[in-house]
């Protein structure tokens, strides 16, 4: 009976210190490795003084997986801090111009925490984030036939007029105003805004446990207008799909910078899948990790007198991890794009800047500088009127100086200035810097049915000219017979 008994002890003393020795290997395996080429869309959640030192706080736009697993869930929060500002020479010499001394920077900002939705916080270290500002989410156009372009070109106008009337309507417009009647000032405080998107890649890989999230039945009112794919992000679920035609819809990220400005035709370039692709019955169609490889078709630069640049792309291969290549047709769906380079994406995925109205400011600006030689009204209040040049100082110069002729020559200043900025200069450019995210639609190529080296297809012999005819008598053109000398 001892000898039973000291057998089974020894037998759990062997059982419980193989699985203590096995526990570190099983639970490493369990670890994903965030690598430091992944970017992490961040968005500022409350607007930041522009000052070194001062505390950022971010949101997590797009879910993060690793091995087509999720790694980090969107909605995960980031906190840093401003560690240095970057004179933004291009912004201070345009406001130069309307009389603003501000000198405009450029904030770099780090990130040194990354807390989960269910509160567990990790260390983190991360590059310097520097190209950040305030994005929108572009969808390609609907197609239209030739007989709906007059429609279509209704349709812009009306945009652009909500666009407008929104600065307006919009919530926020007290906060809108305020700032408005800062950048009148020669020096105003600067400020970085709400909605800003950094793409932050980390210094190092992060080691995390998959992450399984939990139903959340509050999220169905907030993603029911969402696309499926912007839904399944915001509920951090796989991105599932039915396949129609053979199409898929893949997320992506650029692994480097395209602009119309610099690309050219034939250029290649990479997007690299960020969230994996299931079928309906829960088998993986494109995995995370896949490449997508880019081509330029078609690309102009902005030019002077205001004429935008333009840029178009395709997609002909992806590649799998597992070293797989196949031939696909993709264009672009959808990106993510600055608020203010106002893009927008085609019917066939070109993307382009929105034409803007040039002709209703130069004139606003034009009839307030001709006002002041109105001799009915005030001469004080007509100067303060016509004076619209030079911000704050134009305005307090032309009431000071008490001269028609001076204040009618700061708003022409004013709307020489509108003209040359919407005629003259050069136009925008289109640019997807590195970590852009996209969305393209993919469709694997169907190659026809080739015919068989060995087979030598049927050729018909060429028939004989027919002789032209005059009348019913034929009339033959020949050559007459060459000489004998």
């Amino acid at each position: 009976m001892n000898g039973i008994l000291n057998m089974k002890i020894s037998l759990r003393r062997a059982l419980l210190l193989t699985f203590l020795l096995a526990s570190p290997a099983w639970l490493a395996a369990q670890q994903l490795a965030v690598p430091v080429t992944t970017p992490l869309a961040a968005e500022l959640v409350t607007k930041v003084p522009m000052k070194a030192g001062a505390p950022v706080q971010a949101k997590l736009l797009y879910p993060i997986y690793v091995e087509n697993q999720l790694a980090i869930p969107a909605g995960s929060t980031l906190a840093g801090k401003v560690v240095a500002l970057r004179p933004n020479k291009k912004l201070r010499v345009e406001a130069r111009w309307q009389g603003d001394f501000t000198p405009y920077d450029t904030p770099v900002v780090r990130f040194d925490m990354l807390t989960l939705p269910d509160g567990s916080a990790h260390a983190i270290t991360s590059k310097n984030a520097t190209e950040g500002a305030p994005v929108v989410h572009l969808n390609a156009a609907a197609p239209h036939g030739k007989r709906a372009f007059l429609r279509a070109q209704f349709d812009q106008a009306r945009q652009r007029a909500r666009d407008e009337a929104q600065l307006v309507t919009a919530p926020g417009r007290m906060d809108r105003l305020k700032q408005f009647l800062y950048k009148q000032l020669p020096y105003h405080p600067q400020r970085i805004e709400k909605g800003t998107v950094w793409s932050v890649y980390l210094a190092a890989p992060l080691a995390l446990s998959p992450w399984h999230a939990a139903a959340d039945p509050s999220a169905a009112n907030v993603t029911g207008k969402l696309s499926p794919s912007r839904a399944a992000q915001a509920l951090n679920e796989p991105l599932v799909q039915s396949q129609k035609n053979g199409a898929w819809l893949i997320d992506a990220y650029l692994t480097s910078t395209i602009s119309s400005a610099t690309s050219k035709q034939g250029d290649t370039f990479r997007a690299y899948v960020a969230q994996p692709v299931f079928r309906p019955d829960h088998t993986l169609a494109v995995p995370e990790g896949s490449v997508l490889i880019g081509t330029i078709t078609r690309v102009k630069p902005a030019r002077r007198f205001g004429r935008r640049g333009n840029l178009r792309f395709n997609f002909r291969e992806l590649q799998l991890p597992n070293g797989r290549k196949s031939e696909v047709e993709g264009s672009l769906a959808a990106a993510d794009a600055a608020r203010g380079a106002k893009l927008k994406i085609d019917s066939e995925g070109g993307v382009s800047p929105k034409a803007q109205n040039k002709v209703m400011l130069p004139l606003i600006f034009a009839g307030l500088a001709f006002h002041a030689f109105d001799s009915d009204g005030s001469m004080y209040g007509d100067s303060a009127l016509a004076s619209n040049g030079f911000g704050i100082v134009g305005r307090i110069t032309g009431i000071v100086a008490a001269s028609r002729p001076v204040a009618a020559g700061i708003g022409s200043y004013a709307a020489a200035l509108a003209f040359y900025n919407r005629w003259v200069a050069i136009g925008r450019n289109v640019t997807f810097p590195q970590g852009t995210r996209i969305e393209v639609v993919t469709a694997p190529v169907r190659h026809r049915m080739a015919m068989p080296p060995s087979v030598t297809p049927p050729t018909t012999p060429a028939p004989a000219p027919k002789p032209k005819t005059s009348g019913s008598t034929p009339v033959l053109k020949t050559r007459p017979p060459a000489s004998s000398l």
